[in-house]
């Protein structure tokens, strides 16, 4: 074989290998999230492990009333108080409690160990604003209620296609798929505690705005949960919701 073709078959493979490599990185980089705490709630499932909610402590938080248009522009990270490794996945006991992270606004789901900061009045309109929120915690959709009033609690948090741009703090928001009609989630709102009980699921397509546009027009009070479906992608939109307990 002479040397220019030697070269060229050398220069062809290695261009090929990095080609498969790079797809290869790019389904982990997309998937792998979800992927991860897919095989979190699949162990803690096997392994009986059960979560309850945590009482605030009193006096732990001052009510703070929120503004109809009151944006936090640079929010402190707080970290979830869920479960934070493998090793807690692997070898934790198994019935754990969920601490909120913060009483003022928070959301705890015992189901999923999930427990994350929200932040209230996120234009959902706005990708440059939501984006740094969904980094660091769940976001309250501008226009909608809050709890305790009649109308939609519209909370969301993206599974993104993007592994950099996957927050741990909304991450936990994968799992809204498992979910069923019967399950608990608890929202803590100025020191108050609110408990809801799932009562749907529902795939839309993301220009179905209509439960943010109409939060202020219904009769009862409803939480919905929104992520991005299927996890990874940004193709449509899971909706979970929940009527008061």
């Amino acid at each position: 074989m002479k040397r220019k073709e030697v070269i060229k078959f050398i220069v062809l493979r290695t261009a090929g290998n990095f080609l498969v490599l790079f797809a290869i990185y790019g389904i982990l980089a997309t998937f792998g999230p979800a992927l991860y705490y897919e095989l979190n709630f699949r162990i803690l499932s096997a392994r009986g492990v059960t979560f309850t909610v945590a009482e605030p402590s009193a006096g732990a938080q001052e009510e703070i009333p929120v503004q109809e248009n009151q944006l936090e522009p640079t929010p402190t990270p707080i970290p979830p108080q869920g479960i934070d490794s493998f090793a807690d996945v692997l070898l934790g006991a198994r019935e754990q409690v969920l601490v909120a992270p913060d009483t003022d606004f928070s959301i705890v789901i015992p189901k999923i160990g999930a427990a994350a900061r929200i932040f209230p009045n996120v234009d959902p309109t706005n990708e440059q604003e939501y984006q740094k929120i969904l980094l660091q915690g769940v976001a309250h959709a501008r226009g909608t209620v809050f709890p305790g009033l009649l109308g939609n609690i519209y909370l969301f948090a993206h599974s993104t296609d993007n592994f950099w741009d996957v927050g741990r703090y909304n991450a936990v928001f994968y799992l809204l798929k498992d979910l069923a009609a019967g399950d608990e989630i608890t929202v803590f709102y100025q020191g108050v505690r609110h408990d809801y009980i799932v009562s749907e699921s529902k795939i839309v397509n993301p220009n179905d705005i209509s439960h943010i546009i109409d939060a202020q027009k219904q009769g009862s009070e409803t939480l919905i949960l929104q992520t991005c479906w299927p996890p990874g992608t940004t193709f449509q939109r899971l909706l979970v919701f929940a009527k008061p307990k």
